[in-house]
């Protein structure tokens, strides 16, 4: 088959017709000062020898004594050093290469001449423009070639600026879209700059005159215009540009305001990643042009008076671009190939071929040839068809021009990959070992590895079409030897290469960040693990260069150490560990920091009544930049010696305008700030005295309100002396009644925060304002807040109170309010006070008879009604209603009594098992001490529970009133059970068995009968050095055994270690000193606590420090006899300055302590044999919860607004009461602890003014 020939292939080969490798641009313009040099290289063999045209006729260089070939090439040097011009050698070169197997063809290249024409001479006149007018100066450069670039300059040769309102054109023109006055100059100066030969032209400057600006201005506002379009000037333009070119789209808009420019594409979207914006928003450029972007694009100018816009119609063209370009052809003989050009083009290009630089219509036939448009195909090709093709693909926008030749060769294999090449890879890595072979037909390669035993195929091996093996992904296992083979029909030809996979090079313990301050060290770590095979070589680089010439720099062989860090050693540091195969790097950086030298030479400048400005120059930043600077004042005259903050202004300012108050004697200090700190503050300036003046402010926080119900307490916060602005600080106090005097009562006081007005009338409104004064006059207007003289006790009583009774636990209290006048004061809300006066049963104990404690609820506001939630259900309650105020509660209602009925009972006094057997036990229960009506029978329900917690089925027995005990026959043997028993009334069953208060016992029945008696027994425990050993006897089935302990008195959770199978355990890491609870606990399968043992008390003994009898020491003797001496020496100085105070440093410790925090029981706890305090949460099996987990029973739509803020307990919204039978848990125990808070002497204080 044929292959095409690469350049690496084709060197082989005996016979090859030319090939161009290099020439010279097609638009090629020359620099006419130098020489012209048109390039034209080939290769072939034998070497092809080369001829030129010029302008299609044959161009004779022996002829022109300028014109050089170079030899065993086709390149031209024209000399044009001794004065020739270059435009006499401009025209259209084309350079023929040739051999005797073909001839090659270089493009077209268009020889010219580059061209910096000067400028024209002429006089420019001066422009004279009406300020707010458009204006446009021409620029008009020379034709040049190529294009100068345009720019606008001033005299003294810099850039003229640019803006939305001035800005340069495409072509070159300056355009203003309205003119200023500060636009008026005589120096507008275009420049032409032509990039080939680096020279430069100047127009003459053109004149804007800025005394005609001037006359036509006036002090009237400009007119205001609309946008227009300087550029384009018609409303639609069209743009034609090629594909892969730059679209440069413009439009220019004069009006007053200044327009802006937007830009769309109507038909789709701007392609984002090649569209700019330039020019401010004027000129929309988008690169590498496609297709895809012609459309209508629309350019809008718009100000605040209204816009006007232009549409621009983009088409895209396409000069020929290759698609599949033609392609070296070998082939044996008698072979088939083909020679395939494609092109594309807008408009399509026209295909033309050309054999030996002859079109092949006028070529000598070829039977083996056919030529099908875009394609030539060969057939059974004979020796002596070798030829060189062109392509030519032409249209009207430019041509493509390509040779391909076909060789017709007849060669055995030959491979060229050097004998026993070794190739070395990294693990993991791809390897690739070449067998790079020629001959024709092209050779066939396999490959074998080690012993040739087989051939080598599919994976992991990848086998490329130039003979390469690939292994994607190498390994150890392929390290050895392989051999390619070369086969085709005219011989055979072998190599054998070699293949060792090593281990990578990788650091392993890089360098960290590092942030120092100077003068410490610095070490970087840097690790590697290699091959062993492999030589490393560890190179350390600082900002990517060569480590400074410094010996406090130390390279060991895995790190970096830099002694004395300075400034200079910041920067970058990288690791590169080296080997032939491979390398790995790290960096670290690092930073020099210190803390900024103090700010010197402050500056007072500036002096105003109420302000300075304060300026500094700052000290060595210390490679941190400084962020910030902090400014400092003294107060000599109200606060001396001490240093207040005033201000802050960023790092990159060194001075500041401070703003300062009266009557204030200001010395100011400057502290810099970095990452590392503050500086030192500078030294302070000199005193800078403010004038007194009258106050800037009033005080503030000002309240009025009675402490007696006579008075009126009227207090502020006292302005600082800072605030005063002037000496003789002063108050004026003013107050009057509301709505009733007109005039002003004052009074002013000095030194004081409140003031008392004595014999005012119970809780009236007073108007009150506090003013300050100095002697420099008064403070600003102050603002009136309103107060209430002092409050008394109400005197009325609220009437026509009535009970609504609900359900046996809810109750609404009704009354009439006490009338305003008689509460005397601010109405805070009503008070109810109940207590439970007897219960309605009769088999109430003595103990229950007695009166309950009683409660009371709080219900804000004015209110007419409340709920008391709570109540004990079959039982007579008393209750009254009183007001209350900001001064205390009036007199009580007449007392109310009302009764609760039935509701349903609580849960049995106690449930325990006597008398079990093999398959019997009887159950013993209490009648519930809440029985809450009359009992009408109790409710039985059992299930069994397996070694996994299954449950088994569920059964019911329902038993009467009367009945305490019951037995219970043909149970399981060894088989655990779970009872539930419950009362009822005739209001229903107790609560159910997922309630907390249900009654629940779980029985393991074995024989000998060992539940009734504890699982547990003789813990004890030993306390040495290594801990305390707990000792225990357990007789229980389970084998999740844990000791658990805690800190006595502690509120925090139990910590717990798992015991394996032994009778004993060792506590380690208890604390000295300390006393623990420890039990023992027997868990179940489900981690839930089954059985568990007495606690028992542990202490932990403190353990004594060896003590050393100093007093005998040498040593010691003489150091307290110079302690002895130098109090003498102190108090022979105090003496002398008794009259002089001293300040003593007191160091004090508090010791905080933290509220313990409360935890929930578990409610998981199952007891063996007797009655479990706590209630198992698992489900019986086949009951029905609702899913909120609890049972809602007497349900009202009652707001919580109804129900009271105080009482004993706390209650559901439902207006049932939490812990009605459960009684005081240790958390209400806590939480009453932790609002019972002593006095503290501040609070205390703090009641004083």
């Amino acid at each position: 088959g044929s292959f095409i020939c690469m350049h690496s292939l084709c060197g082989g080969f005996s016979e090859l017709p030319p090939t161009i490798t290099h020439q010279s641009p097609k638009d090629y313009i020359v620099d006419p000062r130098e020489n012209i040099v048109i390039h034209c290289e080939a290769r072939g063999k034998p070497h092809p020898s080369f001829s030129w045209t010029r302008n299609g006729i044959h161009f004779d260089v022996d002829k022109d004594a300028k014109v050089i070939m170079k030899p065993r090439s086709g390149t031209l040097v024209i000399d044009i050093s001794g004065g020739e011009k270059a435009e006499a050698y401009e025209g259209v070169y084309q350079c023929t290469a040739r051999n005797e197997h073909g001839t090659a063809l270089s493009n077209n290249i268009i020889i010219r001449q580059s061209r910096s024409p000067l400028w024209s001479k002429e006089q420019i006149k001066p422009i004279f423009v009406q300020e707010g007018m458009p204006l446009v100066l021409r620029c008009q450069p020379p034709a040049g070639l190529p294009p100068p670039i345009i720019f606008w300059m001033d005299n003294n040769f810099q850039r003229l600026p640019q803006s939305r309102r001035v800005s340069q054109g495409l072509n070159g023109d300056l355009y203003f879209s309205n003119v200023m006055t500060e636009d008026s100059r005589s120096d507008y100066i275009c420049y032409a700059r032509f990039p080939h030969t680096q020279t430069i032209q100047q127009k003459q400057p053109i004149t804007v005159d800025y005394k005609a600006v001037l006359v036509l201005t006036s002090d009237e506002p400009l007119e205001e215009r609309q946008p227009v379009f300087l550029v384009p000037s018609d409303f639609v333009s069209a743009k034609l540009v090629l594909r892969g070119q730059v679209l440069e789209l413009e439009c220019i808009a004069e009006g007053l305001p200044t327009p802006e420019i937007s830009w769309i594409k109507v038909s789709g979207e701007l392609p984002a990643k090649r569209t700019s914006f330039q020019n401010f928003e004027k000129t929309l450029r988008i690169v590498h042009v496609s297709e895809a972007d012609a459309g209508e694009y629309h350019c809008t100018a718009k100000n605040r008076l209204g816009s006007t816009h232009h549409i621009i119609h983009v088409s895209v063209k396409a000069s020929p671009y290759w698609i599949s370009a033609p392609q070296n052809l070998v082939l044996a003989p008698l072979e088939t190939g083909v020679l395939t050009c494609r092109a594309g083009g807008n408009p399509k290009p026209t295909i033309a071929w050309f054999m030996n630089g002859v079109p092949i219509e006028n070529s000598p036939e070829d039977s083996s040839r056919t030529v099908e448009d875009d394609t030539i195909i060969f057939t059974e090709v004979q020796t002596g068809s070798s030829a060189v093709y062109q392509c030519n693909a032409t249209n009207e926008y430019g041509y493509l021009l390509s040779n391909a030749f076909l060789n017709v060769l007849a060669e055995p294999p030959r491979v060229l990959t050097p004998l026993n090449t070794v190739y070395q890879v990294i693990m993991d890595k791809p390897a690739f070992l070449n067998c790079v072979s020629f001959g024709s037909p092209i050779p066939r390669v396999t490959w074998f590895k080690d012993s040739r035993s087989s051939i080598l195929v599919g994976d992991p091996y990848v086998f490329h079409d130039n003979g390469t093996l690939e292994i994607p992904v190498a390994r150890v296992v392929h390290s050895g030897k392989y051999t390619c083979v070369a086969r085709n029909s005219l011989g055979i030809s072998e190599n054998h290469v070699y293949l060792e996979v090593k281990e990578p090079t990788r650091i392993v313990k890089q360098p960290e960040y590092m942030v120092v301050q100077r003068n410490s060290d610095v070490v970087f770590v840097c690790k590697v693990k290699h091959d062993p095979s492999l030589i490393p070589t560890m190179i350390w680089l600082k900002d990517n260069g060569e480590l400074p010439d410094d010996e406090r720099f130390i390279v060991d062989s895995e790190s970096l150490t830099i002694r004395e860090v300075t400034e200079n050693d910041e920067g970058t540091y990288t690791c590169i560990m080296n080997t032939t195969l491979d390398q790995d790097s790290v960096s670290a950086k690092l930073s020099v920091v210190e803390k900024p030298d103090a700010p010197t030479d402050l500056e007072l400048t500036d002096p105003g009544v109420r302000s300075v400005q304060l300026s500094w120059i700052p000290g060595d930043e210390h490679n941190s930049p400084i962020k910030k600077f902090l400014i400092q004042y003294e107060d000599a005259l109200h606060s001396s010696g001490t240093w207040n903050n005033l201000t802050e202004v960023p790092g990159t300012k060194t001075m500041a305008h401070l703003k300062l108050s009266p009557y204030v004697h200001y010395s100011f200090r400057v502290l810099a700030v970095n990452d590392v700190g503050y500086s030192l503050p500078s030294l302070p300036t000199h005193v800078y005295k403010t004038k007194p003046a009258a106050p800037d402010e009033n005080p503030s926080d000002i309240k009025a309100m009675g402490m007696e119900h006579s008075n009126l307490v009227i207090s502020w916060k006292p302005l600082t002396g800072l605030q005063s602005n002037g000496p003789g600080l002063q108050y004026n106090i003013m107050w009057r009644q509301m709505d009733v005097d007109k005039d002003w009562n004052s009074e002013t006081v000095a030194n004081v925060s409140k003031f008392v007005v004595a014999g005012t009338p119970t809780f009236v409104p007073y108007e009150v304002k506090v003013q300050a004064l100095n002697d420099y006059g008064n403070g600003p207007k102050p603002p009136i807040i309103i107060g209430y003289s002092g409050e008394d006790l109400p005197v009325s009583a609220p009437e026509n109170v009535w009970v609504r009774v609900q359900n046996s636990t809810l109750a609404e209290v009704h009354w009439e309010p006490v009338p305003a006048k008689a509460v005397r004061g601010r109405l805070q809300g009503y008070r109810v006070y109940y207590w439970k006066e007897r219960s309605l049963h009769r088999h109430t104990t003595h103990s229950h008879a007695h009166h309950m404690e009683q409660q009371t609820l709080n219900f804000t506001g004015n209110r007419s009604h409340g709920k008391i939630p709570g109540l004990h259900p079959y039982s007579i309650y008393l209750l009254n209603v009183r007001v209350f105020n900001g001064r205390g509660e009036g007199p009580a209602s007449s007392s109310l009594s009302f009764k609760t009925p039935e509701g349903v009972p609580g849960r049995p006094a106690f449930l325990r098992v006597t008398n079990s057997n093999l398959d019997s036990l009887t159950l013993e229960w209490g009648p519930p001490h809440e029985r809450n009506g009359h009992l009408t029978g109790y409710i039985l329900t059992y299930q069994s529970v397996n070694n996994t917690n299954e449950f088994g089925q569920l059964k019911e027995l329902v038993l009467p009133p009367n009945e305490t005990s019951i037995t219970l026959h043909n149970l399981k043997y060894s088989m655990r059970y779970k009872f539930y028993i419950s009362a009822k009334t005739l209001k229903g069953p107790g609560f159910a068995c997922l309630n907390a208060c249900c009654h629940t016992l779980v029985f393991f029945l074995v024989y000998p009968v060992h539940p009734v008696s504890p699982v547990f027994g003789n813990v004890s425990s030993s306390v040495g050095e290594d801990g305390a050993l707990i000792s225990w006897e357990y007789w229980g089935p389970e084998r999740h055994i844990y000791v658990e302990y805690i800190v006595e008195n502690s509120d925090e959770d139990w910590q717990k270690e798992m015991v394996n199978g032994s009778q004993s355990h060792m506590l380690k890491g208890l604390k000295e000193g300390l006393a623990y609870k420890v039990r023992v606990v027997a868990k179940s399968h489900a981690d839930q606590t089954v059985h568990r043992s007495e606690e028992l008390l542990v202490t932990v003994p403190a353990m004594a420090s060896r003590q050393v009898d100093i007093a005998t020491q040498g040593w010691f003797i003489g150091l307290m006899c110079a302690i002895a001496l130098l109090i003498l020496i102190l108090l022979i100085v105090c003496f002398i300055k008794r009259n002089k105070g001293g300040k003593y440093p007191v160091k004090e410790k508090e010791a905080a302590h933290a509220d313990p925090e409360v935890q929930p029981m578990k409610d998981d706890d199952i007891t063996f044999g007797e009655y479990s305090d706590n209630e198992d949460h698992k489900p019986l099996k086949g009951s029905r919860t609702p899913s909120s987990g609890t049972v809602k029973r007497d349900e009202s739509d009652d707001s919580l607004v109804d129900y009271g803020e105080g009482g004993d307990g706390q209650f559901n919204e439902d207006g049932s009461f939490i812990g009605q039978y459960s009684g005081k848990t240790e958390r209400d125990g806590v939480q009453a602890h932790e609002s019972s808070e002593a006095p503290s002497p501040v609070n205390a204080m703090n009641s004083f003014v």
